[in-house]
């Protein structure tokens, strides 16, 4: 087992002594700190199920495949991959969907291929803008994002313009 798995079981394990050693009742500082909780939780799920539903209805009705052949002869002219589309519309919009599509993308055309290599540098300097603002401006309140959205979508295109150009640099393979 490497150092990197051992790192959580060993954390809770530690944080037990210490409450052991300090004489703190773990059992009710958890449910307390659980109660605690529950009101962000609240305000956390509206938003959040509202954009997993608009996503599964997005892939399930057809509108992704859709939008990708409607974009794909602008992207075709500008060399970009078939393949890297679906992912590309869905990041903003999940982290597991676009892990997902990640993990298609790199069994179906490689992790070393031009597109492999393109699909993972996208998936770690892109965000998810969407999910990630209605979790935090929903947990605090906030209903005017003002600049937030457009500032994070814009960062999103430079990522994956970044990561559709360092693809195609010769990387010795």
């Amino acid at each position: 087992m490497r150092a990197a798995e051992l790192a959580i079981p060993c954390g809770i394990a530690a944080l037990m002594v210490y409450a052991l050693f300090k004489k703190v009742n773990v059992y009710k500082a958890f449910i307390e700190g659980a109660k605690e909780a529950l009101p962000e939780l609240l305000g956390i799920l509206p938003p959040l199920c509202a954009m997993m539903t608009g996503i599964e209805v997005m892939r399930a009705s057809g509108l992704m495949e859709a939008l990708c052949r409607a974009l794909s002869p602008v992207t075709g002219a500008l060399g970009m991959e078939s393949e890297l589309m679906p992912l590309i519309i869905l990041r903003p919009f999940s982290g597991s969907a676009a892990l997902g599509l990640l993990r298609e993308t790199l069994e179906t055309c490689g992790p070393d291929s031009p597109v492999g290599m393109a699909a993972s540098i996208i998936v770690g300097s892109t965000e998810t803008v969407f999910y990630t603002t209605a979790v935090y401006f929903g947990a605090v309140g906030v209903t005017k994002t003002r600049h937030a959205i457009p500032a994070a979508l814009i960062a999103g295109a430079v990522g994956t313009a970044a990561g559709l150009l360092l693809a195609k640099l010769p990387w010795g393979g």
